[in-house]
């Protein structure tokens, strides 16, 4: 029997954007069956929010210069990582809410693991490139369907039991003490952060040999 591996994401969050691909190799690595979960941040509550133009220009700011901050080394941080993936990570221009992107993500994984696979990998590709309103309900059905999704019903789902289910699994979530993306859950043991992947991999493998420190090198390798 397989390994059972929630992982939680959030389509806007960087730092879960360039998890993706090291966590796909843990299904190639390891006897592991994943399920994935949105954990649909409120970044706003704890880093303000604003708005930028096309050029860059800020139009409207409810952030302190010390959220200013921290948004701006997060950026520069996860692209540090990006790039050794040769990923694109354009700053967004505003906080977006990035439910019905979640919402489509749960109805994908309702049929078929590529069906899920093939959304998350263009909603990601997309929106950190700027091309992909994840708050129009049009747009997200078109990407399940290019993904392979039988998309009859999704409308529904999305207004009615999807929301529900999205809205009641956030509480849970927090209930639980998960506060953060990527957060990774195996056999009842919590790591949060893709710097924690060496100890996903340890406990995957059996726990064999030395408790890996976060440090460890493998973490950097793209």
């Amino acid at each position: 029997m397989s390994q059972q591996l929630e992982v939680y994401i959030d389509y806007k969050s960087p730092y879960a954007f360039i998890a993706k691909d090291p966590t796909y190799a843990l299904e190639q690595d390891f006897d592991v069956t994943i399920r994935w979960l949105p954990l649909t941040l409120n970044i706003g509550s704890y880093l303000g929010t604003a708005k930028v133009n096309n050029s860059g220009k800020v139009v409207d700011n409810q952030r302190s210069p010390r959220q200013w901050a921290a948004v701006k080394y997060a950026y520069m941080d996860a692209r540090r990582y990006a790039s050794l993936r040769g990923l694109t990570l354009r700053g967004t221009q505003k906080i977006w809410d990035s439910s019905l992107a979640a919402i489509g993500m749960l109805w994908a994984g309702q049929q078929h693991h590529d069906v899920l696979k093939g959304y998350t990998d263009r909603v990601y590709s997309r929106f950190w490139q700027r091309e992909l309103d994840i708050e129009d309900p049009e747009v997200v059905t078109g990407v399940l369907a290019e993904a392979g999704a039988d998309v009859a019903g999704f409308d529904a789902y999305r207004q009615g039991e999807g929301r529900e289910y999205h809205d009641q699994l956030q509480d849970t979530i927090l209930d639980r003490g998960y506060f953060g993306v990527p957060t990774y859950v195996i056999d009842g043991e919590v790591y949060f952060g893709r710097e924690h992947l060496p100890r996903v991999r340890w406990h995957l493998g059996g726990a064999q040999g030395p408790y890996p420190d976060v440090a460890n090198d493998t973490v950097l390798q793209p």
